[in-house]
């Protein structure tokens, strides 16, 4: 998950020996284990609230497309550039003209 082997957490695990004594390990392991449960229920909480309120549309959810790790800018331009799609086109604002001396201005009262 985080790059973890057995190894390593073995020598956190001496570390931890080491730092916190062997008195106060147990004591720091319980709470470990005790954060632990609560984010796994923190975690089911939220999908279960999810699958709640999303109804049956929550197992049509892709979340694999929605994970951050897939997140590649270069696919996403890529992706954009190639849209069958046309680009939208700009239509050019009516040409200006100069108002006689003395003429009112043009008035929209639902502009207002």
């Amino acid at each position: 998950m985080f790059g973890l082997t057995i190894e390593k957490l073995v020598i956190i695990g001496v570390i931890a020996v080491f730092l916190v004594g062997p008195n106060r390990l147990p004591k720091y392991a319980a709470q470990l284990g005790q954060w632990a449960r609560n984010l796994r229920n923190l975690a089911n909480n939220a999908t279960d609230k999810m699958r709640e309120e999303l109804g049956p549309e929550f197992e049509d959810v892709d979340w694999r497309k929605l994970d951050p790790r897939q997140y590649d800018p270069r696919r996403i331009i890529r992706d954009a550039l190639l849209d069958d799609e046309p680009a939208p086109t700009l239509s050019r604002p009516a040409k200006a003209t100069r108002l006689e001396a003395g003429a009112l201005p043009p008035y929209d009262s639902e502009a207002t």
